[in-house]
């Protein structure tokens, strides 16, 4: 037994009764457990991990809109309307042009017989086809370009469109789409000509998918359509 709590077998460096850990105990850390750090603190990025800016204008081009000061350029529209029809109607059938036609040859014709009757001038075969043939031209394109219409179109629903879809066509087309009724002022063979013109006229408008004569062609596109 001890006394005063002392206990001789004790080391007085050890207190605790604990032996010191044995130098090289732990293990140091080996070499190359930590990866060096980049230099400049970061990982620069690898060639092709961003993608590709966008195309100039601010938005790829896609659909095939043509890109224009950074928006897409809505696709353009002609006036032909939607599924190949005019924009004011379908084209109107060869047979109800000629209905027309005939209307308005029958307006002309007492128009100009009472002219000729009032010029005294009824026998006078020159002086009718004068009258007919310029009288049928005046009116033609008088109302093609103030109205769009003849009396005769406006009744069975036709309209006079210029080219492109326009409302009506101009001076100058009109003169031209009906320049083939001033063959009747020419003596003799101007009635053969102008029908010969019509015929022409009428095979072109039957064969055209648009229903334009070769009056419209010369005219720049000249097109009458159905209300």
């Amino acid at each position: 037994m001890t006394t005063g709590g002392f206990d001789p077998n004790k080391d007085p460096q050890n207190p605790g009764g604990y032996p010191p850990p044995s130098q090289g105990s732990y293990p140091p850390p080996q070499q190359g457990n930590y990866p060096p750090p980049q230099q400049g603190g970061f990982t620069p990025p690898q060639q092709g991990s961003y993608p590709p800016p966008p195309q100039q204008g601010g938005y790829p081009q896609q659909g095939g809109y043509p890109q224009q000061g950074g928006y897409p350029t809505p696709p353009q529209f002609d006036n032909s309307g939607f599924g190949g029809q005019p924009a004011g109607g379908r084209p109107g059938s060869l047979g109800i042009r000629l209905g027309a036609r005939i209307i308005d040859g029958i307006i002309v014709g007492i128009v100009a017989l009472i002219l000729a009757a009032i010029f005294g001038a009824t026998d006078n075969i020159l002086v009718t086809g004068l009258f007919s043939g310029v009288l049928t031209f005046a009116y033609f394109v008088g109302l093609e370009v103030s109205q769009g219409a003849t009396l005769g179109k406006k009744i069975l629903g036709l309209q006079v469109h210029g080219p492109a879809g326009a409302a009506r066509p101009s001076l100058q087309q009109s003169a031209i789409r009906n320049a083939f009724t001033l063959l009747n002022v020419i003596p003799f063979l101007g009635g053969l000509l102008a029908f010969i013109a019509v015929i022409v006229i009428a095979v072109t408008i039957n064969s055209s998918p648009s229903k334009q004569g070769k009056h419209d062609q010369f005219a720049g596109g000249t097109q009458v359509v159905k209300k």
